[in-house]
């Protein structure tokens, strides 16, 4: 199994130079790509915060968006024109953890702050990475490890942790760092499953979420369901499914790119997601953003462009 991840790993990069310049743009785009979809999903709060507003607190907010999105998905996919042909059990796996990772890091919110969270949660690149050596023979090159460095820093100064690197100590603690590491394992299982398409990862994922989500809500309704009905749920889910517009292109933009690019990149790229996130809560909710915020936010954008200048300056070095 090894041996054919490797061949497959290395089909991806061959030296015939049409082929490695159709690569790198690919990879290129990929990485565009996915800083946009971490971009979105640093505005997520936003329609979140809508629905806790509009009377659903807890878990009940994200089940809302995703039930949304599949109501959406359900129609195109009863029609014909798009069909599930990668095997289920993989697509399965590949939704369980990916959505797993979303229902996780929502429910870590509510359990303990939201910098544990944030910090736990963004260890991803460092899980990616790992699996990427270990699992997908990928070199551990300078490069990475100046990224993952930069992306470490500018995470620390961001969320204004001192001396102290918080370790898991409540639920919600586990629960955040937990969901980093679905999250690092499902970008590996994308990765692995490369030739399913867009149609068939934003479905694995939409479900994924959904079933993981109802899942803690049974398991520990008063904390994820905080003491909200069904009935009670049931007037806002026209607003999901108005805000699955929003959802669904930011889930394309989010795994499409998981199936290029290895999974320790895609944790370093994820990150635009914070640096939005911390952006838009200043802009919108009044919270601060000042030179701590901005020097954090930049060393973890330096990060992504070490990531990816780095790489192509790699290939095209190995191209030669």
């Amino acid at each position: 199994m090894r041996a054919h991840i490797h061949a497959r790993s290395a089909s991806r990069h061959t030296s015939c130079p049409g082929e490695l310049a159709q690569n790198m743009r690919s990879e290129f785009s990929a990485s565009v790509g996915l800083v946009a979809g971490g971009a979105l999903w640093g505005l997520i709060w936003l329609p979140l915060r809508y629905l806790e507003d509009y009377g659903l607190p807890g878990a009940w907010s994200g089940l809302a968006l995703y039930t949304g999105a599949a109501l959406v998905i359900l129609p195109v996919w009863a029609s014909g024109r798009y069909r599930l042909t990668a095997p289920l059990r993989s697509l399965a796996i590949c939704g369980f953890f990916l959505g797993g990772a979303f229902s996780l890091y929502a429910s870590s919110l509510l359990m303990t702050d939201v910098v544990r969270a944030l910090l736990l949660f963004y260890l991803t690149p460092i899980w990616g990475t790992a699996l990427g050596v270990f699992v997908l023979g990928e070199k551990l090159t300078r490069t990475r490890v100046t990224a993952l460095i930069m992306a470490a820093v500018g995470l620390l100064v961001v969320l204004g942790i001192g001396k102290s690197v918080p370790l898991p100590r409540n639920a919600g603690d586990w629960l955040a760092l937990l969901s980093g590491v679905f999250w690092a394992i499902g970008s590996l299982k994308v990765y692995q499953l490369n030739s399913t398409n867009s149609f068939e990862q934003i479905v694995a994922f939409v479900f994924g979420s959904l079933l993981v989500t109802l899942g803690v809500m049974v398991i520990a309704p008063d904390v994820f369901a905080a003491g909200t009905s069904l009935t009670m749920a049931l007037p806002a889910l026209p607003w999901g499914i108005l805000m699955s517009l929003y959802v669904l292109p930011m889930l394309f933009l989010t795994v499409w790119p998981a199936s290029i690019l290895t999974p320790g990149r895609v944790g370093i790229l994820l990150m635009s997601d914070l640096v939005v996130g911390v952006a838009s809560a200043a802009l919108f909710a009044g919270e601060p953003f000042g030179w701590r915020e901005i020097a954090g936010s930049l060393l973890i954008i330096g990060a992504a462009l070490v990531e990816v200048l780095g790489k192509w300056s790699l290939t095209r070095a190995a191209a030669r």
